[in-house]
């Protein structure tokens, strides 16, 4: 539920929407458009696109990953893509071990790191 700030925005977008038809992906649209500002998003790329395991778990490397998948489509979609940007994060003994197993799915690297 949105609230707030967001709750108003929401209020007076609707008017201009079919709600019926609306979908999922239409309303994310609006709401980025809304609450991302194009500097904002850039900065979300930019984070995305440096993170690096560090002194993180594997784990919790995958979680911030996937936090940030959202923000970069032209990755999170596109599987291999996926796969090089979270192995090229990994830490360099364990992204020696995942390349070395030959992964090929995002799912396949966190379960071999």
């Amino acid at each position: 539920m949105l609230k707030a700030d967001a709750a108003l925005w929401w209020k007076g977008t609707v008017v201009g929407l079919h709600l019926e038809s609306l979908t999922w992906g239409e309303f994310k649209k609006v709401f980025f458009e809304k609450y991302f500002t194009v500097d904002a998003r850039s900065q979300l790329i930019q984070e995305f696109t440096s993170l690096r395991q560090g002194d993180k778990s594997v784990a919790e490397y995958a979680q911030h990953f996937e936090r940030g998948c959202p923000f970069v489509p032209a990755i999170a979609i596109v599987e291999s893509e996926k796969l090089r940007q979270f192995t090229d994060g990994l830490r360099p003994d364990i992204r020696h071990d995942v390349n070395m197993a030959d992964v090929e799915t995002y799912m396949a690297a966190v379960n071999r790191a």
